[in-house]
This record gives structure tokens, sequence and C-alpha cells, in this order.
């Protein structure tokens, strides 16, 4: 059989030695060459910094052969991850630098924006404590933020590439020891950005974090907007792609800067109080048509109540899958590549990481039609109903109420209230 010397991404391999075990991997395979040990793949794609930095080595260096790492600055110890070539994911070794932590300046961001938010909630008032363990000691929050009812917020700082597979498990440990995670990124590629409540900031000098320069979130918190789709609307038509008015009511999810009008932009220091506080809350929404995708987003309490009621939904949305069809690992069941691949960066093929923090709306939401009549009796109209007709007519749900003539749902109590609706009165003036 032809050995295949492909592998997929920059210094990667598709064989590794576990010291451990004493035994050659292939990754290529879905049970690695060992049907025998069903958590070899989970513990050979742990963090670096949750195992042994040498557990894994490079074959050629196990077998006493050239292996180039070291005169590169790398070490021949490897790691896991998942490649990403033509839609493809599959599993690679790449070498470890020979200093495989962040650089000082990446960590000084890190702990600049660690003490930061500290600081901040602390001057709110909350509790806030910094590398705190969960009580099963599984994970470590950067931050964790205690508010005065007790919502507790663990602000985890990932300013690194991390996998899915670990903001999953990290954030599943979290919610189990009751405290809601949220990840900060700087990079629009980032992979935490929606699988978790999470929030972008701009790269920026550390000394900028730490002297308190603004920050702003850039992605990851939004502001339901609802509008009639109507000529004159400004929003587009959900139903026809943009191609005309159906006259139906849409909500959708926006960044602030999109809203219509522009709403203010949120900070660092706004998300850090009103996250422990309730008034902020995360909720994952699914793309229209795909339960397989979605968004994850902090969004008002408010925003989210009134979303819950046009959705007909009386309890918190589902959470996102644990694992993305773009996520799943690929095995093309190769023989074994047994040299070192180190430097060979012009012999491997990658695709680069896509961005996922683009801005855009999940999708959206058409209300039911806004009942033509019902039963003079409020408690017999529906709740989404109420909320289609709150969202049309623009008044809240309260100032609601039946025509005195024809039944139909009408602004009919508060400011600018009547008796008949628009209908109604035309029809009378006439007489």
């Amino acid at each position: 059989m032809e050995t295949h010397r492909r592998s997929y991404g920059g210094e990667m391999a598709n064989g590794v030695w576990h010291t451990g075990y004493g035994l050659e991997i292939n990754l290529s395979l879905s049970d690695l060459g060992h049907p025998g040990r069903p958590d070899l793949l989970r513990e050979i794609t742990a963090s670096v910094a949750e195992r042994d930095p040498q557990l894994l080595e490079c074959l050629a260096h196990h077998d006493g052969r050239d292996c180039l790492s070291e005169s590169g600055g790398k070490s021949p110890w490897m790691f896991i991850r998942r490649g990403r070539v033509g839609g493809r994911r599959p599993l690679v070794a790449s070498h470890l630098s020979v200093t495989h932590k962040a650089t000082p300046a990446e960590s000084e961001q890190h702990k600049a924006t660690k003490e930061r938010v500290v600081e901040t909630a602390s001057r709110y008032g909350l509790d806030a404590d910094a590398e705190v363990p969960t009580a099963n000691r599984r994970s470590i929050s950067d931050a964790l933020v205690t508010g005065p009812g007790g919502i507790r917020i663990g602000w985890e700082i990932q300013y690194h590439h991390l996998s899915p597979s670990s903001v999953h498990r990290r954030s599943a440990n979290a919610v189990q020891q009751d405290i809601t995670p949220l990840w900060v990124a700087k990079d629009r590629t980032a992979s935490l950005i929606d699988r978790a409540p999470w929030a972008r900031v701009d790269d920026m000098p550390w000394r900028d974090i730490a002297g308190g320069k603004e920050m702003v979130i850039r992605g990851g918190y939004r502001h339901l907007q609802v509008w009639k789709c109507v000529a004159s609307s400004e929003r587009h038509c959900l139903l026809t792609d943009g191609a005309g008015h159906c006259g139906e009511v849409h909500s959708d999810w926006f960044l602030p800067a999109l809203c219509l009008p522009e709403k203010k932009a949120v900070h660092l220091e706004d998300l850090v109080l009103s996250s422990a506080t309730g008034e902020s809350v995360p909720v994952y929404v699914p793309n229209r048509g795909s339960g397989r995708s979605g968004r994850h987003m902090w969004v008002s309490a408010a925003d989210c109540e009134r979303w819950l009621e046009m959705v007909g939904e009386k309890t918190p949305l589902p959470e996102a899958p644990g694992q993305e069809d773009d996520d799943k690992i690929t095995f093309a069941e190769q023989e074994i590549d047994l040299n070192c691949r180190a430097g060979e960066e012009g012999w491997f093929v990658s695709d680069a990481r896509p961005i996922r923090d683009l801005g855009q709306p999940t999708g959206g939401f058409t209300l039911p039609r806004m009942p033509a009549r019902r039963s003079r009796n409020p408690m017999l109209i529906l709740p989404v109903e109420r909320a289609a007709a709150s969202a049309a007519l623009g008044c809240p749900p309260w100032e609601l109420g039946p025509c005195t003539r024809c039944d139909q749902l009408m602004r009919r109590y508060g400011r600018d209230a009547a008796m008949f609706c628009g209908v109604c009165r035309e029809l009378l003036n006439a007489r």
C-alpha cells in the first residue's frame, strides 16, 4: 500500500507517540488504531495546560531518527487539534514551541483584562475574585463576579485559540456549578464565538486596558428590533428576502450600531454590572431553518422577555448543540507518516479559520397576524397574539383592548387611546 504523505496544516503530522501508554497513534483512524481505548481521543485532545506537555512525542524523535523541531524553535513534544482543509476537519499533530506559553505582551493583555473586570465589579459593590476554581476543581474562572441576587458570572478571557470542544466542556462545567460563563475574545475568528455566551473587544495594548481606555463590546451583545413590513419601513422583508413587503410584523436581533435608531455602544464595564444584576442575560437563538447553528448573545432582560412572549416560549431558549457540523472530525484512514514534518510548511495545505463574528442578524422571526376579531374577555387573547398586536400598534401590551364596535384589538387604554378602531371611526363619521 502506498503511504499517504499528505497532512493538513503547517508543521503537522498524522501520527504521534503516546509516552504514557507506549503506543503509536494514527490520527487518521476513527479508533486511532486502538479500539480497546475508547477514551484515548479525549485524552490526547485535552489542552496542554490540562495534561503533561510531554505526553505526546514526534514519532521520528521517539525512533531516534531526524527530528527537525529543535533547530527551529520547536520541541519534540506534540499537541493535537482539528485541521481545516476543503471542508474537512482531520486530526493533526503539531510540534509545541520550546516556550509554548503566551508571549509576555499577550499574557499582560490577559492579565490586564482580568484585573479590569475584577476592579470594575468591586467598584460597583459586587463580589469579585480572580482565578477562582469551580467546586469540582475541573476548571478555573479568570474572574468570578457575584451579583446581589446571587447570580454568578464566570469571566473567561481567551485571547488565544481554544478548541470548540474545550469551550463546550468548560462552559458545561461552569453551568453545572451554577455559574454563567462569559467568554471574552479579541479575534473575529475565535472558535469560542457563538459556542457559548461571549463578547468581543478590540485588540489593544495591555497598557491601554490597564489604563482604563474605553473597551467597547464589538460583538456578542444585541438588541431586539420589531418592525412592520411596509413600503415605508427601513428594514427589508424577512419572508421575501427583501424583494417586497409582506405587511407582516418581523423581529430580529441587531448590534447596537445597526439598530434603528442606533443604540448606544455597550462597554466592558456595562456588561460587568448588567450581567451580574440580571439586567443583561445570555440567550441562544437558532438560525432560521437550522437547528444546528445559531447565535449566542447577551441581551437586555426586557428584550429577552419580549422575545419569549413573541415566539410563544415560557422557558429560556434552547442551548446550542454540543458539536456543530463543521466541527466533526474527518477520518481519512491513511497510513501513518513516520517522518518529522516540522518546518516543511510548503508541504502542507490548510484553510484559514473562518470569520465567526460576522455581525449578521439571526434570520429573524415573523409574528402571527394580529387577530381580526377576538372576544372582549382579555383572558382569551393568546400571549403571542397580544405580542403581535403590541408590536404592530407600537404600544405596550397593557394598553391593548377590543374596539367597542367590532372587537378588533386596538390601542384602547393610555395616552392617545380611543373607543373605536380606525375603520369603525371612518364608518361612523361617514354616516
